[in-house]
């Protein structure tokens, strides 16, 4: 899938310049050369050039980088400069670890709702929220102006509960569900296949 002409694999390497950028900032560095932050994330020098050029370069010749403004540059090219209200569907052990994750905040990312379907864990608080009934999505969605659902479900019932966000209007999903979403063009997903992770890390064990 291309971005604007731009490659997933470069955009996939955007949260990592924003995660050093983050690390050089808090530390006090003001500005940083290619060739140093090459040696910090192992990544060639021209590779991180190649990159960033694409959004504008940002860097001057002879100076390298300033740390601050880059930093605030790729949050703007990340969507990290606006809040993005999200609702968590799944209130198990996988949703609760999700909602508990105080970073998520920190990057804009606002749960402003948990659903669930189990009568056990209906009505319970997790970090100042109410776990709410399926029934009372939509209204809430529409509401609360959210834009990504978290699918923290079983893989069985993830693609009729896609379905209903699509017809909520939902803009974007994060897919915790072992299943791949047949969803509309227009409707944004991120898988994340945990077992495939760990499949993928026992692979280069072995080989």
């Amino acid at each position: 899938m291309e971005d604007k002409g731009i490659s997933t694999v470069v955009i996939k390497r955007l949260p990592r310049y924003y995660r050093y950028l983050g690390e050089l900032r808090d530390n006090g560095i003001e500005r940083i050369s290619s060739r140093e932050l090459s040696n910090l994330m192992k990544v060639t020098a021209s590779q991180i050039r190649q990159d960033l050029n694409h959004f504008g370069g940002f860097g001057q010749q002879g100076y390298g980088y300033n740390v601050n403004f880059l930093y605030d540059e790729i949050a703007k090219i990340l969507g990290l400069d606006h809040k993005h209200h999200m609702i968590l569907i799944g209130a198990g052990n996988l949703g609760q670890a999700l909602a508990n994750y105080e970073n998520f905040e920190k990057r804009g990312f606002v749960i402003e709702g948990i659903f669930d379907v189990d009568k056990e864990v209906l009505g319970k608080e997790i970090r100042g929220i109410k776990v709410a009934p399926m029934e009372e999505i939509e209204p809430f969605i529409r509401r609360h102006n959210v834009d990504i659902a978290v699918l923290a479900i079983p893989k069985a019932s993830a693609v009729k509960v896609a379905a209903l966000l699509v017809d909520c209007g939902i803009k974007a999903i994060w897919n915790f569900a072992h299943v791949d979403l047949d969803v509309p063009g227009n409707v944004i997903v991120e898988n994340v296949h945990l077992s495939e992770s760990l499949m993928r890390l026992s692979y280069n064990l072995v080989k």
